[in-house]
This record gives structure tokens, sequence and C-alpha cells, in this order.
């Protein structure tokens, strides 16, 4: 393959042609996920379980069917896996999350965000 041919990777995209991830974080908590399932950090089936609750559970509470839910969803429920486990608390993530979020604000336009 010559350099004049390459095409950068494009978005996934589900069977509507839709892309499969609006927002880098939402690839980013389900490959946490995949890479805690992988190391044995956490298992699948506890992962699967508590995700599908989730999901009910915002359903139940008259939240809307769309990937914003399905990925807020994913995030909550990664959360709740790790500090459940005492692998960080809860205090931690939200410090984590405040560092993130001061990271992103202070970063400009284009570039990569660090903490």
């Amino acid at each position: 393959m010559n350099k004049d041919s390459f095409q950068p990777p494009q978005p996934l995209k589900n069977a509507e042609g839709m892309p499969v991830f609006q927002q880098e974080w939402q690839a980013q908590v389900l490959a946490m996920a995949d890479a805690l399932i992988a190391n044995k950090s956490i298992e699948a089936t506890r992962w699967s379980e508590a995700f599908g609750a989730g999901l009910a559970e915002a359903h139940a509470a008259g939240r809307q069917d769309d990937m914003e839910t399905y990925y807020t969803v994913a995030l909550s429920t990664l959360e709740a896996l790790v500090t459940g486990q005492g692998a960080l608390t809860e205090a931690e993530i939200s410090n984590r999350r405040e560092a993130w979020t001061q990271a992103y604000l202070r970063t400009p336009h284009g570039q990569p965000v660090e903490l």
C-alpha cells in the first residue's frame, strides 16, 4: 500500500449506517470494561448482569432508549463494579473525574487532553 492510497480508519457503523460511538469516551468506557474482563479484574457475567440491570433501571425511570443512555449506564456500571471491589473509592473516582474535567477545560481545541 502506498501512502497516497492510505485511508484513515472510519468510525464503526451500526446496521443503519450510524456511528456506533458518538463521542470518544463511549468507546473508551467499553474498552476499559473489556480490559478489566480480560485481566480478570471483573467477571464478564457480573458486568453483563449489572449493565443489564442498569439499563432496565434507566428504562423504568423513563430515560430514552438511545446511545447516550446506553453509554452513561455503561460508565456508571463500570464505576460501580470497580468501587464495589474496593479497587477505587467513590471519592477517588470523583476526584479523577474532576481532574479530567479541569484538564479538558484548559486544553486548547484540537489538542490532546493531558492530566
